[in-house]
């Protein structure tokens, strides 16, 4: 029987064709496109990654995070 590692690792998927900022000046100003650069698409982001933008998107080192889902979405 093989050694199996289970993790708690958990991905937060953020994807912008569900966003209705997409486009829009909050869009260039987004955690997404500061990352991604060009036009965003999608962006995968495990549980501690979500921690560390929450913690520099606070101390303005980064943009914080501008998604809105659209009604269909939510």
């Amino acid at each position: 029987m093989e050694d199996v590692t289970m993790t708690n690792s958990v991905e937060y998927s953020i994807s912008c064709q569900d966003c209705v900022r997409r486009g829009t000046p909050d869009c260039a100003d987004c955690l997404v496109s500061f990352v991604l650069g060009g036009p965003p698409e999608e962006l995968t982001m495990t549980v501690e990654d979500v921690a560390v933008v929450a913690m520099l998107s606070a101390e303005r080192l980064i943009p914080r995070l501008r998604y809105r889902p659209s009604i269909a979405e939510r």
